[in-house]
């Protein structure tokens, strides 16, 4: 693809110069004098410079260490799988009994610029500041997921907000190509290594829980059959998405195998996200029900699903630890809290999932 980009462009390039070669015979009537020959050498040999001077401009602003830049926005290095550096995992299974987790981590970086001062819409994974950002919510995750499984997460280049703040589902879906084609990229590189006879969890939140979608899309019939369970924290799954995986099917229960769980929490439904949360399918992670029976969690905070738009509505809880970003998030929604707010129950209906996974087989 990026050849073609290149290919394109010194094309075009081409045909400039030669408009211009056609066009300097009406700009300037020369007559064929030795005087006026000598005029035309002097015209061909400056437009020969500049072909030459604009194929190095181009080829020196396309390429910076396997870098890419497309007109004015850079796109960093892609990840190398094979490389450690590119992975958080954390080994919990004393016993063989657990489940083999992958984890996709949500959106961390601004658009920012590079040397070149070049716009980037995409996480830098070769960038440690970057990769330091990922880990601090992988880590904590790690943290109450990898006990009794063996946890796995990769860096990648995921969008930065700005994809999400337009609001503008065409452009999330373009941006996003880029930090999906990623993803699948680790879990192929992931699904080679890992013992098959294990059950598999795909989890991810937010722009992770956009991942876990494509992921269903991604695998086939036999990766799907190893799967316990995917769960999408604090993202939607859409009518068209389920029309276009098979894949993807809406847990029922505590227990059943197979299935997306998918939540988004808010304080009152006025309060969606659409390009965030306007899905087709919910379930309470307290008490597992896709009805409205509410539930009681940390003894204060009640959680209920709303069935008519498959959120979980809460009270009691202000999510306060979570300020409001650029009157986007966090403002009557509480998406900062998805992963962390339901912790312990996520951490037993992973073991009570994978276990069943067991019993199937």
């Amino acid at each position: 693809m990026e050849e073609g980009r290149k290919s394109s462009v010194f094309h075009l390039f081409l045909l400039v110069v030669q408009n211009l070669f056609v066009l300097l015979p009406y700009k300037l009537p020369f007559s064929m004098t030795p005087k006026n020959i000598m005029n035309k050498k002097v015209i061909w040999i400056f437009v020969a410079i500049l072909t030459i001077c604009g194929v190095i401009w181009y080829v020196t602003c396309t390429s910076n260490d396997d870098n890419t830049s497309v007109g004015y926005v850079f796109i960093p290095k892609a990840p190398d799988y094979d490389n450690t550096t590119m992975w958080v995992t954390a080994d919990g299974d004393t016993d063989s009994t657990g489940a083999d987790i992958f984890y996709v981590v949500s959106t961390w970086e601004e658009d920012w610029t590079n040397a070149n001062v070049r716009t980037s819409h995409y996480a830098d994974v070769w960038n440690p500041t970057h990769r330091e950002h990922m880990a601090t919510e992988i880590n904590k995750v790690a943290a109450y997921m990898s006990p009794g499984n063996r946890f796995f997460a990769p860096f990648y280049r995921h969008t930065t907000i700005e994809a999400f703040l337009t609001q503008n589902e065409d452009t999330i879906y373009n941006r996003t190509r880029l930090a999906m084609d990623d993803v699948c990229k680790a879990f192929d590189h992931f699904q080679v290594q890992r013992d098959k006879s294990r059950p598999l969890i795909i989890a991810g939140f937010s722009q992770g829980g956009l991942a876990v979608v494509e992921l269903l899309k991604h695998i086939d019939d036999e990766t799907y059959s190893q799967l316990a369970a995917a769960y999408i924290l604090g993202y939607k799954v859409t009518p068209e998405d389920t029309l276009q995986c098979k894949h993807i099917k809406a847990a029922k229960d505590e227990e059943d195998t197979g299935v997306t769980i998918c939540y988004n929490t808010v304080k009152d439904v006025k309060f969606i996200q659409p390009v965030i949360a306007a899905t087709c399918m919910g379930i309470n992670p307290v008490n597992w029900r896709t009805d409205a029976t509410p539930a009681t969690l940390h003894d204060t905070i009640t959680v209920t699903l709303s069935p008519e738009y498959h959120v979980l509505v809460v009270s009691g809880y202000s999510g306060s630890e979570y300020p409001a970003y650029k009157n986007f998030l966090n403002v009557g929604d509480i998406h900062s809290c998805e992963p962390w707010l339901y912790s312990e129950c996520l951490a037993k209906n992973i073991a009570v999932r994978a276990k069943k996974w067991r019993e199937k087989k």
